[in-house]
């Protein structure tokens, strides 16, 4: 039987440990709803022992170390290896679109791009993912709690992806031992916060926040970096190799989902 160990059980990872269970795979995780505990090393090393596939969802740290690596990085030398990383590390394009082989580690996310080059050094499989949304987690809940924005800046678009497209994308390069390497895994229609802030709105029957300049917003400095960059992320790569489909597109059959 293959068996998953996964470094970080948290919202996109219990996704894809459902969908490899459901795949007869046994799946550990460390995490607070997973059953090690990371520092735990004997009971962690043994789990590695038993593994034969890795995927890891912690981001670096906020001294640029690599956490899992760190600690485990010698252990892991010869498993199939995961790496859940950002669109992030291909920093700002202008609106173009990116494809794996763009640059990174140019934009704000150096510490994830350095973690990013890593785990490819070391033959994973790198995820690399754009906004996540999906149930609990999305534009509808950002209207409803009254922390949803509308900013004025002509052109900027941003791509997303479902979190269950993320757990298909996955479980395929597991089950088909996908080569080692970077895919994108985004929605087919980058478009503006604005329009799916406006769609969300539509749908829930309220009116949309009003349009706004980033210092009248009074955005934080984590938002202000998010709407710093703007890129349209292509996903071709993980449709041709892995045979990925995402099941929600666009962010219209997306949020139609989570109704």
């Amino acid at each position: 039987m293959a068996h998953l160990l996964i470094f970080g059980l948290g919202y996109t990872a219990k996704r894809i440990a459902a969908r490899m269970e459901a795949a007869g795979w046994k799946v550990e995780a460390t995490g607070s709803d997973g059953s090690l505990d990371f520092a735990a090393h004997a009971a962690v090393s043994a789990a590695i022992a038993r593994a034969s596939h890795v995927l890891s969802s912690v981001p670096p740290a906020r001294d640029g170390a690599e956490p899992v690596l760190a600690s485990y990085g010698e252990a892991i030398v010869g498993k199939q290896l995961f790496y859940l990383s950002s669109t992030g590390v291909y920093g700002d394009t202008k609106g173009a679109w990116v494809d794996e082989s763009a640059p990174t580690g140019t934009g704000r996310r150096t510490a994830r791009a350095d973690a990013d080059a890593r785990w490819l050094d070391i033959g994973a499989r790198v995820f690399r993912l754009p906004g996540i949304y999906g149930p609990g987690r999305s534009a509808f809940e950002r209207v409803a709690s009254g922390k949803a924005h509308r900013i004025d800046l002509p052109g900027q678009v941003f791509s997303r992806v479902h979190v269950d497209d993320i757990a298909s994308g996955a479980r395929l390069a597991m089950l088909r031992d996908a080569p080692p390497g970077a895919y994108n895994l985004s929605d087919d229609l980058p478009t503006s916060q604005n329009t799916l802030i406006e769609h969300a709105c539509a749908l829930m029957g309220v009116e949309p926040p009003p349009l706004q300049s980033p210092e009248e917003a009074g955005l934080s400095e984590m938002a202000k970096g998010f709407y710093a960059e703007n890129r349209r992320v292509a996903n071709g790569k993980a449709k041709r190799v892995l045979g990925w489909k995402p099941a929600y597109p666009t962010y219209r059959e997306g949020l139609a989902s989570l109704r």
